[in-house]
């Protein structure tokens, strides 16, 4: 069955009503971060956000006497908004919760665009980005790239993870090794597991150990799994595939960050089922195929548009080779994606 469409008018209702309701809660938040000023604070120190809920976030304590414990803590209201992996200063309060009282700068930030097309962040300091995909459901050149480009834009490393390994077969096994070999030539890192059978996880641990990573990817593909077999215990939800889509099913509701026992943390972040990319402009998506660096800008027309114009760079690299014609499509299918107004 279809999903109903809301109308203009009841779209704009019911973002009212949200924002009535957050303006309410920042207002009891506020009188509650009052409250506790009013009393004895602890003295500052720098904490790591963990998790998010609504006005008020987990932080774990880097300094201290509190290191390693973790604390709900309020929010100042002149603070910009935090998200799970940003590191802050806070202070502890008498009544057994605490008050975050700034933001620590960030060295990277993963965003992604809300039900209303507004660029959120997801998490913080990530320096990883791990593109996880599977036999099923069906991988996409074109999802994948779009992950490629949004990593190169934020400037965080990419590791491509194929997991449900144990599902390749005989039908699946030549289209997976034409897709993968493409980013292989290409010189991406890349892996392949299977997180229910336990192969290559060993691999993974490795390449996480040291870094703060995110998993991204459709749903379905087996986030939800890695997470449960790389820190046993923490039991995050596991949905089963649509039968009717053949998509997965939201499981993970709230970003949280976990730590790894080698070294090296996780941010378990909402499934995207569509990586948007609204917020970059074609010099953007072109910086996220690499093999286009030392061709962009070589063609004999500045404004070429790489389509059927004489002396295209790309075009002659297409023809001779040196660009796959799986990247070109995917290329031409992203920008034509876009809207007119960022080309």
């Amino acid at each position: 069955m279809a999903k109903r469409q809301l109308t203009r008018r009841q779209s704009w209702r019911i973002e009212k009503i949200q924002e009535e309701r957050a303006a309410r809660a920042a207002k009891r938040e506020s009188r509650a971060v009052e409250e506790l000023e009013g009393g004895d604070l602890g003295p500052e120190q720098t904490g790591l956000v963990i998790a998010h809920f609504g006005v008020q976030v987990e932080v774990e304590a880097l300094e201290g006497d509190q290191a390693g414990q973790i604390m709900r803590c309020h929010l100042r209201a002149n603070l910009p908004p935090l998200v799970t992996g940003d590191r802050v200063v806070w202070r502890s309060g008498n009544q057994g919760i605490g008050v975050i009282v700034a933001q620590l700068p960030r060295t990277s930030e993963l965003c992604r665009p809300d039900m209303r097309g507004v660029l959120k962040p997801v998490a913080a300091n990530v320096d990883q980005i791990v593109i996880v995909f599977a036999p099923l459901p069906h991988p996409h050149a074109n999802l994948i790239d779009r992950y490629l480009i949004a990593a190169e834009h934020a400037g965080i490393r990419p590791l491509l993870l194929l997991n449900k390994a144990d599902l390749v077969d005989d039908e699946n096994g030549a289209m997976l090794d034409a897709l993968l070999g493409v980013y292989r030539d290409l010189g991406y890192p890349l892996l392949e597991v299977s997180a229910s059978q336990g192969g290559g996880m060993e691999d993974l641990m490795t390449r996480l150990d040291g870094h703060i990573s995110v998993f991204v990817g459709q749903s379905g593909v087996g986030k939800s799994s890695l997470v449960n077999s790389l820190l046993p215990g923490v039991d995050t939800r596991v949905g089963p595939l649509s039968e009717l889509t053949g998509k997965g099913t939201h499981t993970t509701t709230t970003a949280r960050l976990f730590h790894f026992p080698g070294g090296g943390e996780l941010i378990d972040s909402p499934g995207i089922r569509e990586f948007g990319l609204g917020h970059v402009s074609r010099d953007d998506v072109e910086a996220g195929f690499i093999e286009f660096n030392e061709l962009i800008g070589t063609c004999r027309f500045r404004d070429c548009k790489h389509d059927r114009e004489p002396g295209c760079a790309l075009l002659k690299a297409l023809e001779d080779g040196r660009v796959h014609p799986q990247r070109m499509a995917s290329y031409r299918h992203i920008l034509a994606s876009m809207p007119e107004s960022e080309y």
